[in-house]
Protein backbone atom coordinates (compact mmCIF):
# COMPACT_ATOMS: atom_id res chain seq x y z
CA UNK A 1 0.00 0.00 0.00
CA UNK A 2 2.70 2.52 1.10
CA UNK A 3 4.15 1.77 -2.49
CA UNK A 4 1.58 2.38 -4.35
CA UNK A 5 0.70 5.84 -2.38
CA UNK A 6 4.13 7.05 -3.20
CA UNK A 7 3.89 6.17 -6.65
CA UNK A 8 0.82 7.92 -7.16
CA UNK A 9 2.14 10.88 -4.84
CA UNK A 10 5.37 10.83 -7.48
CA UNK A 11 3.40 11.11 -10.46
CA UNK A 12 0.84 13.71 -9.08
CA UNK A 13 3.78 15.48 -7.96
CA UNK A 14 5.06 15.89 -11.58
CA UNK A 15 1.93 16.76 -12.71
CA UNK A 16 1.75 19.82 -10.72
CA UNK A 17 4.91 21.58 -11.68
CA UNK A 18 5.12 24.29 -14.04
CA UNK A 19 6.04 23.05 -17.39
CA UNK A 20 9.17 24.85 -17.62
CA UNK A 21 10.58 22.18 -14.57
CA UNK A 22 9.00 19.34 -15.99
CA UNK A 23 11.54 17.89 -18.45
CA UNK A 24 14.19 18.85 -15.25
CA UNK A 25 12.73 16.43 -12.90
CA UNK A 26 12.33 13.56 -15.61
CA UNK A 27 15.23 12.00 -15.46
CA UNK A 28 15.14 11.42 -11.41
CA UNK A 29 11.05 10.77 -11.58
CA UNK A 30 12.04 7.76 -14.37
CA UNK A 31 14.89 6.49 -12.14
CA UNK A 32 12.31 6.74 -9.44
CA UNK A 33 9.95 4.85 -10.86
CA UNK A 34 11.92 1.92 -12.44
CA UNK A 35 13.52 1.54 -8.77
CA UNK A 36 9.45 0.70 -7.17
CA UNK A 37 8.49 -1.12 -10.02
CA UNK A 38 11.61 -3.61 -9.38
CA UNK A 39 11.28 -4.70 -6.18
CA UNK A 40 9.15 -3.51 -3.01
CA UNK A 41 11.20 -1.22 0.17
CA UNK A 42 11.25 -4.66 1.78
CA UNK A 43 11.41 -7.69 0.60
CA UNK A 44 12.57 -11.49 0.47
CA UNK A 45 13.87 -13.08 -2.97
CA UNK A 46 15.27 -16.59 -4.26
CA UNK A 47 17.56 -16.16 -7.29
CA UNK A 48 19.63 -18.64 -8.82
CA UNK A 49 23.25 -17.41 -10.33
CA UNK A 50 25.08 -19.18 -13.48
CA UNK A 51 28.31 -18.39 -14.49
CA UNK A 52 29.01 -19.92 -17.97
CA UNK A 53 31.98 -20.42 -19.51
CA UNK A 54 33.61 -20.20 -22.87
CA UNK A 55 33.92 -24.12 -22.77
CA UNK A 56 29.76 -24.40 -22.42
CA UNK A 57 30.95 -25.25 -18.19
CA UNK A 58 28.50 -24.25 -15.29
CA UNK A 59 28.40 -23.16 -12.01
CA UNK A 60 25.04 -22.48 -10.30
CA UNK A 61 24.54 -20.48 -7.16
CA UNK A 62 20.87 -20.68 -5.66
CA UNK A 63 20.38 -17.34 -2.90
CA UNK A 64 18.15 -16.23 -0.41
CA UNK A 65 17.71 -12.90 -0.27
CA UNK A 66 16.04 -10.47 2.46
CA UNK A 67 16.39 -6.33 1.89
CA UNK A 68 14.90 -3.50 3.82
CA UNK A 69 14.78 0.11 2.36
CA UNK A 70 17.38 1.61 0.37
CA UNK A 71 20.40 0.63 2.10
CA UNK A 72 20.28 -2.86 3.89
CA UNK A 73 20.23 -5.95 2.25
CA UNK A 74 21.71 -9.86 3.44
CA UNK A 75 22.12 -12.75 1.03
CA UNK A 76 21.99 -16.63 1.74
CA UNK A 77 23.76 -19.43 -0.34
CA UNK A 78 21.13 -22.62 -0.03
CA UNK A 79 23.30 -24.19 -2.91
CA UNK A 80 25.83 -25.65 -3.90
CA UNK A 81 26.48 -27.37 -1.15
CA UNK A 82 30.19 -26.20 -1.03
CA UNK A 83 28.75 -22.97 -0.51
CA UNK A 84 25.66 -23.49 1.68
CA UNK A 85 25.70 -21.77 4.95
CA UNK A 86 27.41 -18.50 3.64
CA UNK A 87 26.00 -14.93 3.72
CA UNK A 88 26.84 -11.87 2.75
CA UNK A 89 25.18 -8.41 4.31
CA UNK A 90 25.14 -5.03 2.96
CA UNK A 91 24.78 -2.07 5.07
CA UNK A 92 25.54 1.20 2.82
CA UNK A 93 28.73 1.19 1.07
CA UNK A 94 29.97 -2.21 3.78
CA UNK A 95 29.93 -5.46 3.19
CA UNK A 96 30.79 -8.59 4.80
CA UNK A 97 31.09 -12.43 3.76
CA UNK A 98 30.70 -14.48 6.91
CA UNK A 99 31.77 -18.26 6.39
CA UNK A 100 30.73 -20.63 8.48
CA UNK A 101 33.04 -22.01 11.29
CA UNK A 102 35.81 -19.66 10.27
CA UNK A 103 35.17 -17.20 12.46
CA UNK A 104 33.89 -13.37 12.75
CA UNK A 105 32.64 -12.15 9.32
CA UNK A 106 35.24 -11.00 6.49
CA UNK A 107 34.92 -7.51 4.79
CA UNK A 108 34.71 -7.37 1.45
CA UNK A 109 34.35 -4.42 -1.89
CA UNK A 110 31.92 -3.62 -4.43
CA UNK A 111 34.14 -5.16 -7.41
CA UNK A 112 35.15 -8.45 -5.17
CA UNK A 113 33.03 -11.19 -6.21
CA UNK A 114 31.70 -14.19 -3.87
CA UNK A 115 30.86 -16.49 -6.67
CA UNK A 116 33.31 -15.75 -9.56
CA UNK A 117 32.38 -14.96 -13.01
CA UNK A 118 31.10 -11.62 -14.23
CA UNK A 119 28.90 -10.74 -11.49
CA UNK A 120 30.54 -8.97 -8.57
CA UNK A 121 29.46 -7.83 -4.91
CA UNK A 122 27.82 -4.68 -6.23
CA UNK A 123 25.53 -6.81 -8.79
CA UNK A 124 24.80 -9.47 -6.03
CA UNK A 125 23.84 -7.29 -3.22
CA UNK A 126 22.24 -4.46 -5.58
CA UNK A 127 20.92 -1.42 -4.01
CA UNK A 128 18.02 0.63 -5.37
CA UNK A 129 19.66 2.81 -8.20
CA UNK A 130 18.43 5.97 -7.13
CA UNK A 131 20.23 5.19 -3.86
CA UNK A 132 23.64 5.19 -5.80
CA UNK A 133 23.33 6.96 -8.76
CA UNK A 134 22.20 10.57 -9.78
CA UNK A 135 20.05 10.42 -13.46
CA UNK A 136 21.46 13.55 -14.96
CA UNK A 137 20.07 13.37 -18.36
CA UNK A 138 17.70 12.08 -20.31
CA UNK A 139 16.26 11.71 -24.14
CA UNK A 140 13.67 9.49 -25.63
CA UNK A 141 13.97 7.43 -28.53
CA UNK A 142 11.03 5.59 -30.16
CA UNK A 143 9.77 3.50 -27.39
CA UNK A 144 12.85 4.05 -24.75
CA UNK A 145 14.04 6.09 -22.76
CA UNK A 146 18.17 6.52 -22.25
CA UNK A 147 18.94 7.65 -19.16
CA UNK A 148 22.64 8.78 -18.01
CA UNK A 149 23.37 8.16 -14.50
CA UNK A 150 26.38 9.57 -12.68
CA UNK A 151 27.99 7.65 -9.30
CA UNK A 152 26.79 9.80 -6.14
CA UNK A 153 30.05 9.02 -4.14
CA UNK A 154 33.58 6.92 -5.67
CA UNK A 155 32.89 4.04 -2.91
CA UNK A 156 29.86 3.05 -6.07
CA UNK A 157 31.29 0.02 -8.05
CA UNK A 158 30.46 1.74 -11.43
CA UNK A 159 31.71 5.20 -12.26
CA UNK A 160 28.36 6.14 -14.58
CA UNK A 161 25.40 3.80 -16.44
CA UNK A 162 23.28 4.34 -19.43
CA UNK A 163 20.41 3.06 -18.75
CA UNK A 164 17.88 1.89 -21.43
CA UNK A 165 14.35 2.10 -20.09
CA UNK A 166 11.14 0.57 -21.72
CA UNK A 167 8.77 4.21 -22.07
CA UNK A 168 5.87 1.54 -21.65
CA UNK A 169 6.74 -0.10 -18.32
CA UNK A 170 9.51 2.20 -16.77
CA UNK A 171 11.19 -1.37 -16.30
CA UNK A 172 15.18 -1.40 -17.54
CA UNK A 173 15.78 -2.73 -20.71
CA UNK A 174 19.63 -2.63 -20.37
CA UNK A 175 22.27 -1.47 -18.50
CA UNK A 176 25.85 -0.38 -19.73
CA UNK A 177 28.19 0.10 -17.28
CA UNK A 178 31.12 2.28 -17.14
CA UNK A 179 34.44 2.89 -15.14
CA UNK A 180 35.45 6.30 -14.27
CA UNK A 181 38.24 5.89 -17.62
CA UNK A 182 34.95 5.57 -19.45
CA UNK A 183 35.76 1.92 -20.04
CA UNK A 184 32.93 -0.30 -20.82
CA UNK A 185 33.61 -2.91 -17.85
CA UNK A 186 29.91 -4.73 -18.78
CA UNK A 187 26.24 -4.90 -19.71
CA UNK A 188 23.57 -6.28 -18.21
CA UNK A 189 20.30 -7.22 -19.83
CA UNK A 190 17.27 -7.77 -18.75
CA UNK A 191 14.10 -10.09 -20.02
CA UNK A 192 11.48 -12.22 -19.61
CA UNK A 193 8.13 -9.88 -17.94
CA UNK A 194 7.03 -11.79 -14.86
CA UNK A 195 3.63 -11.28 -12.35
CA UNK A 196 5.37 -11.99 -8.82
CA UNK A 197 2.35 -11.34 -7.22
CA UNK A 198 1.80 -7.93 -4.76
CA UNK A 199 2.33 -5.75 -7.52
CA UNK A 200 5.65 -6.53 -8.60
CA UNK A 201 5.73 -7.17 -12.19
CA UNK A 202 9.58 -7.02 -13.78
CA UNK A 203 12.10 -8.57 -15.89
CA UNK A 204 12.79 -12.93 -14.76
CA UNK A 205 15.83 -12.80 -16.02
CA UNK A 206 19.29 -10.49 -15.97
CA UNK A 207 21.70 -11.62 -18.01
CA UNK A 208 25.68 -10.13 -18.29
CA UNK A 209 28.55 -10.18 -20.67
CA UNK A 210 31.45 -7.75 -20.68
CA UNK A 211 34.51 -7.12 -22.65
CA UNK A 212 36.98 -7.68 -20.47
CA UNK A 213 35.83 -11.05 -20.21
CA UNK A 214 35.21 -12.30 -23.33
CA UNK A 215 33.39 -15.74 -24.05
CA UNK A 216 32.07 -15.59 -20.50
CA UNK A 217 28.53 -15.54 -19.46
CA UNK A 218 26.88 -14.91 -16.20
CA UNK A 219 22.83 -14.61 -15.72
CA UNK A 220 20.06 -14.12 -12.80
CA UNK A 221 17.41 -16.29 -12.50
CA UNK A 222 14.26 -14.34 -10.12
CA UNK A 223 12.30 -17.18 -8.51
CA UNK A 224 10.48 -15.26 -5.97
CA UNK A 225 10.05 -11.64 -5.04
CA UNK A 226 7.89 -11.27 -2.25
CA UNK A 227 7.00 -8.30 0.44
CA UNK A 228 7.69 -8.98 3.99
CA UNK A 229 8.66 -7.25 7.08
CA UNK A 230 12.06 -7.14 8.48
CA UNK A 231 13.50 -6.20 11.65
CA UNK A 232 16.92 -4.30 12.00
CA UNK A 233 18.38 -6.91 14.11
CA UNK A 234 18.19 -9.37 10.85
CA UNK A 235 20.58 -6.74 8.97
CA UNK A 236 24.04 -6.80 11.74
CA UNK A 237 27.09 -9.19 11.86
CA UNK A 238 25.59 -10.84 15.14
CA UNK A 239 22.55 -12.33 12.79
CA UNK A 240 24.58 -13.78 9.57
CA UNK A 241 24.79 -16.79 10.84
CA UNK A 242 21.43 -17.05 11.87
CA UNK A 243 19.93 -16.02 8.53
CA UNK A 244 18.18 -19.39 7.32
CA UNK A 245 15.92 -19.32 10.00
CA UNK A 246 13.89 -16.87 8.12
CA UNK A 247 13.20 -19.44 5.77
Amino acid sequence: MNKIFSIVLGLMYMLLLPAGNISAMEPAAVLQQVDNNMQPGTYEMYRKLINIEPDGQKKEFVLYTVKKGQDKMVALFISPASEKGRSTLRLGENMWLYIPNVGKPIRITSLQSVIGGIFNNSDILRLDFSAEYDAIEMTEQGNHYLLDLKAKNNSVAYDSLKMTVDTRTLLPVNIECYAASGMLIKTLHYSKIKDFGGGVVRPSMMETDSPLHKGYKSVMLFAKITERELADEVFSLNFLSRIDELR
